[in-house]
């Protein structure tokens, strides 16, 4: 994991990519992310299949890095206090294999990803990373002080609509 700084942190990390063979006659195939380990790989390493059965195949994709950044500590604050905390893996169809593209453990920016209709799996969060995590967070998010409620007084019932 690279130092921490004040503007951006890093982690090492490969993906697993999974395809499971359907008996279906609309979908042949389901793709799908189904988890996040540490990768000390050297840049440019290969995709490598780990799984081939006749039902399943699973693919490690290394080369990819959990990146931090100061203007996303509230989402990684909500994930790693959440009962699950998961890395968010938007992946997109290359040459019929699904190929991850970039990882997020903000729930934020998990969320646009998938409001803006992208292919994103939650995978769980390794457990070596809470603590990276959490003292990214511990120097980054600064949450926002509570707003003072503001009671109506008699004076202003009269303008809040009440009729007698």
């Amino acid at each position: 994991m690279e130092r921490l700084n004040p503007e951006i942190a890093a982690c090492p990390v490969a993906v697993v990519m999974e395809r499971l063979a359907l008996a279906n006659r609309w979908q042949s195939e389901r793709w799908e992310a189904t988890g996040v380990v540490r990768d000390e790989s050297p840049a440019g390493s290969p995709e490598r299949v780990i799984v081939r059965e006749k039902s399943v195949t699973r693919i490690l994709f290394p080369g990819h890095s959990i990146r931090l950044f100061r203007d996303e500590a509230e989402g990684y604050f909500l994930n790693i206090t959440s009962p699950e905390p998961k890395v968010f893996v938007l992946w997109r169809m290359q040459d019929d294999v699904a190929r991850p593209e970039r990882l997020t453990v903000s729930y934020h920016e998990g969320a646009r990803w998938m409001d803006s209709d992208e292919r994103v799996d939650g995978v769980a969060l390794p457990a070596e990373l809470l603590p990276w995590i959490g003292e990214y967070v511990a120097l980054y998010y600064k949450p926002e002080p509570p707003k003072k409620r503001r009671y109506a007084s008699n004076k202003d019932k009269g303008r809040m609509g009440r009729t007698e």
